[in-house]
């Protein structure tokens, strides 16, 4: 059995990782029951989350090749799951998160125009996609120089910011930000031969941080394991040879200009493949400053280039794009992000959340943000085909270990830590 001394030092559930997948989990978990806490190393969404463009798919992006995908199947349903909770009726109360668009569009030049009306006018997309006429245009293709056709696609676009907020502020309580060292698997009961017993275990997170001039460590029956790369050290840590990680890199511009000159946008341009050529998504960062942050094929293929590079391709894509606008006034930079995953054999991308189980340790990636629910819906039935009880004892707060440790805080965004633009 633990040692009776640290006792006092005990939670049921300890979720390691602040981005959405860990701050999905703990308001779902708490909500059930369970007693769970969060623990981040740094700020809450500070490096995938917060690197987000905030859109919540339904599936049609992964549809551009013209047929449904086991990608588009699997996500169909998150647009209704996550306006359930911005309404404040969901399994997450989202009502004081705010949304950057009800809309997201698609752009196409002429050569692909019959093959994508074609595709979206067909009963499985016609639900949430509608080919817009001229005069229903929005900027910035109400120019007379845009030749394309443009969609209009019925999935929100929302600010990440404010959705990290809403759910810490709900469960400040239960977020604490400290880096954890390392974990120590320990086993708490054995099983015996001709016994119901079974062997159970508990985690020992050690923190780097001293704190009260002692020792800071805790013992956690359960643990969640959320943080995106992260994952990897933690798993080694516990000497767990799977699940396996990977990263698929990507580097995405990002420009800056009066509100004037880049207005609101949130759209992706349909090229001859699945990607887009170029996710646009648009975000405050002034009174008067609006910043373009651009996804897609350009981030995907810029991966290895210098930001000075990436910005001239950038450069001379955007216009090829859009030649009838004038970017000569804005100033630019780019972002390297490690997009985490389980590991495929082919290096794929995986096509839906992946959890795990080894013991009493839950390993999770969501893989995109629009399919967390679906990633904390695993993570439950995990929990259940796991016996783990809930309420088995209220947390005290107030140990020395966890009395003692800082409230995780929201990450400012890619863009505000920004230094020097181009």
């Amino acid at each position: 059995m633990v040692n009776k001394s640290i006792e006092n030092k005990t939670v049921d559930i300890a979720i390691i990782g602040g981005g959405i997948a860990g701050l999905w989990t703990l308001a779902r978990l708490r909500q059930a029951g369970y007693q769970a806490i969060l623990f981040e190393a740094d700020h809450l969404g500070c490096v995938q989350s917060g690197a987000s463009q905030g859109i919540i798919h339904g599936g049609t992006k992964y549809a551009l090749t013209g047929k449904l995908t086991h990608s588009s199947q699997a996500i169909q349903q998150m647009p209704h799951r996550w306006q359930d909770c911005l309404d404040g009726q969901g399994e997450v109360d989202l009502s004081q998160a705010k949304k950057l668009s009800e809309h997201q569009y698609l752009w196409s030049n002429k050569s692909l125009a019959a093959k994508i009306t074609g595709f979206f006018a067909s009963k499985v997309m016609s639900s949430r996609m509608q080919h817009l006429q001229k005069q229903d245009y929005v900027a910035p293709f109400n120019q007379a120089d845009f030749s394309g056709e443009l969609y209009q696609l019925d999935e929100p676009v929302l600010d990440i910011q404010s959705v990290i907020d809403a759910i810490r502020q709900q469960f400040s309580d239960f977020i604490f930000q400290a880096h954890v060292k390392d974990i120590t698997e320990l086993m708490v009961n054995a099983a015996q031969e001709n016994s119901e017993s079974k062997e159970s275990y508990a985690y020992q997170i050690a923190f780097s941080e001293q704190l009260n001039n002692q020792k800071s460590a805790l013992i956690a029956n359960t643990l969640i394991l959320t943080a995106g790369a992260g994952n990897e050290n933690l798993l080694s840590s516990l000497n767990f040879s799977q699940p396996k990680m990977q990263r698929r890199p990507l580097f995405m511009p990002m420009l800056k200009a009066k509100q004037s000159i880049l207005p609101k946008m949130y759209a992706h341009c349909l090229g001859a493949s699945a990607l887009p050529k170029m996710t646009i998504t648009a975000h405050h960062l002034s009174a008067d400053q609006t910043v373009w942050y651009l996804g897609g094929e350009i981030a995907e293929k810029g991966v290895g280039r210098t930001i000075k590079e990436q910005v001239q391709v950038a450069k001379k894509e955007l216009q090829s794009l859009m030649p009838w606008m004038d970017f000569s006034q804005c100033q630019w930079s780019a972002l390297a992000i490690d997009r985490a995953e389980p590991e495929m054999s082919d290096g794929s991308r995986p096509v839906e959340p992946a959890v795990f189980r080894q013991n009493q340790v839950i390993t999770a990636w969501p893989v995109k943000l629009a399919m967390a629910p679906i990633m904390v819906d695993k993570i439950i039935d995990e929990l259940e085909l796991a016996g783990i009880e809930k309420n088995s004892q209220p947390l005290l707060l107030s140990t020395s270990v966890l009395g003692a440790m800082s409230m995780a805080q929201t990450s400012p965004l890619p863009w505000e830590k920004v230094k020097n633009w181009l």
